[in-house]
């Protein structure tokens, strides 16, 4: 049986973390501590799931060891509502692969992609 495919990114702060995330419009779907401390989420963006977890560090280096690709209906009125909060690596753009997209990066360094298809006439 097919599963989902959930991936985990390793950041320095999950608290901090869920908070961007959740800024822009993500939802936590499941913490988890130990000793008390904040140590993985879960959080979800419409049906796909990214999970986050301790001991990883933020980085300002060009791009990371993974991307997150996140399809949205009304991409441009998506960035209308997030671009100005967020460091955003490429404006909407149309791509030669017949998405419109925008790139941005998350508080660790992590690009996230968000696109749909590019209207046809």
């Amino acid at each position: 049986m097919k599963r989902a495919l959930t991936p985990m990114l390793h950041v320095p702060d999950v608290g901090a973390t869920i908070a961007w995330y959740v800024g822009i419009g993500f939802d936590v779907v499941n913490t988890g501590e130990d000793d008390g401390e904040l140590v993985w989420a879960m959080l979800g963006f419409g049906a796909g799931r990214v999970m986050l977890s301790i001991g990883g560090h933020a980085s300002d280096a060009p791009r990371r060891d993974a991307d997150l690709y996140l399809e949205v209906d009304g991409v441009d009125a998506y960035f209308a509502r997030v671009g100005g909060q967020v460091v955003v690596v490429e404006p909407p753009h149309d791509t030669f692969y017949g998405m419109r997209e925008f790139i941005v990066r998350d508080n660790n360094g992590f690009w996230l992609t968000f696109g749909e298809p590019v209207a046809t006439p």
